[in-house]
């Protein structure tokens, strides 16, 4: 199977590093995944992260396609949904830098980073694997990193050094297991 991840395009809260609620994508954002619409040729199959902003990029990057199934969610911030890291910094710093280096940490109500990837790492796994299928996935950036991680065999920690912008592609091959890394970049280039 080749897996392609798509990040969602931008929201008010990427542009201004927040973490995310569940808001959908901004003016620059529509345009952006309007620009990609038939670019990215036609899946076999396609799965949606549940968020709005995921579902608003789908909509517009595959214009009357219905996704055949759920992709995972980004991580859950918990108590930090909306709220910009400096001012977590100001609040509660211990918190916040536990959380930026222990991949065990959760923010209060939320969900850690090692959780996230082994929950991302047993979706890919599930994925049956079928020869010279193609699917999309539009997912929340945490979520191709945590899939970068995952078909590297990196662990968790990792996924901290994978750069994911808004429309980043991903493209993975592979499945049960064993996935390679075949390219990461702009969607748009």
């Amino acid at each position: 199977m080749r897996l392609h991840l798509l990040a969602h395009a931008a929201t008010a809260a990427a542009r201004e590093a927040r973490f995310p609620a569940d808001e959908p994508l901004d003016t620059g954002g529509r345009r952006a995944a309007a620009e990609l619409a038939g670019r990215l040729g036609e899946p076999a199959r396609v799965w949606c992260a549940p968020s709005a902003r995921c579902r608003g990029t789908a909509t517009l990057v595959l214009p009357g396609r219905v996704a055949d199934g759920e992709a995972p969610a980004g991580p859950d911030p918990g108590a930090w949904a909306g709220r910009a890291p400096a001012d977590l910094a100001a609040e509660d710093p211990a918190a916040l830098q536990a959380w930026l280096t222990d991949p065990d940490a959760a923010p209060p109500g939320g969900e850690s980073l090692a959780a996230h990837v082994a929950r991302v790492g047993s979706w890919m796994d599930a994925l049956p694997r079928e020869d010279r299928t193609v699917g999309l996935a539009v997912v929340d950036p945490p979520v191709v990193r945590a899939a970068v991680a995952h078909a590297l065999g990196a662990g968790p920690a990792a996924a901290w050094r994978v750069d994911v912008a808004p429309l980043t592609l991903a493209v993975l091959t592979g499945g049960s297991g064993r996935w390679n890394l075949r390219s990461l970049g702009a969607a748009t280039s």
